[in-house]
Formats: C-alpha cells, structure tokens, sequence
C-alpha cells in the first residue's frame, strides 16, 4: 500500500509497504529491517517473535527509543514475558501491530519528532 501524507525530508519515513517489504526513500527493503527516524538496520537477525531475545533486541535498543512498535504479520503475537519485562527495565514502551498499521504508526511519530523505532518481523 502507499501512503499519502505531506512528509518530511529530513527523516526515515516509509513510504509503502506490502508484505515482507517497505520502501524507505528509494530503497525498496525487506523484513527483517529496524528504522529509526536517523537509522535503518537492514542486517538485523531477527526470524520472528518468538525468537526475540536481549541479544536481538540490543542494536533495536541502541537506537535509543521512547516506543518500539513490532510489526508482524496477521494474527499479530505478543512477545514472550521475558521480552516484555526487558523493554520495562529500559523503560521503553512496545506496541505490537499488524504490518500496516504498524508502518502507519511509525511515520505519524517519527512527524511528531517522538524516538520511535519500527522493528518489522516476517
């Protein structure tokens, strides 16, 4: 799907997504990717939520962020507690979306300047 809005430049946005893949500027990717308003990490390992583990989410904290929003594919699952209680113990807030919703909440924050990161799961 494209998403029609008056963006900014100065950021990642993304631009369209269908599944396993987003445009970010002119760079069609595929998931797995983490973005950030100033970062795209297109090497990160992660396979799928249930996989997820402090090692996987080290280069998705170290982006700094005030809310992870993990996007996956429908039905949407949440991460193991353990995952959970990490983003508390950094004081990170997570949501985790279908796909879409997930690109669209991510670009309504990054406008708004909050340090968000998107972490897209196949």
């Amino acid at each position: 799907m494209k998403l029609t809005i008056d963006s900014r430049s100065d950021i990642n946005l993304i631009r369209s997504y269908a599944p396993g893949e987003v445009r970010i500027r002119d760079a069609l990717l595929r998931v797995p990717v983490l973005v950030s308003a100033t970062a795209v990490v297109t090497d990160w390992p992660a396979r799928s939520i249930a996989t997820l583990d402090e090692e996987l989410l080290a280069p998705l904290l170290a982006l700094e962020p005030q809310v992870v929003i993990i996007g996956t594919p429908a039905p949407v699952a949440w991460p193991h507690a353990a995952v959970r209680a990490h983003f508390g113990r950094h004081r990170v807030g997570l949501e985790v979306m279908e796909f879409g919703a997930a690109c669209r909440t991510y670009n309504v924050l990054a406008q708004e300047d909050r340090r968000a990161v998107l972490a897209l799961l196949p």
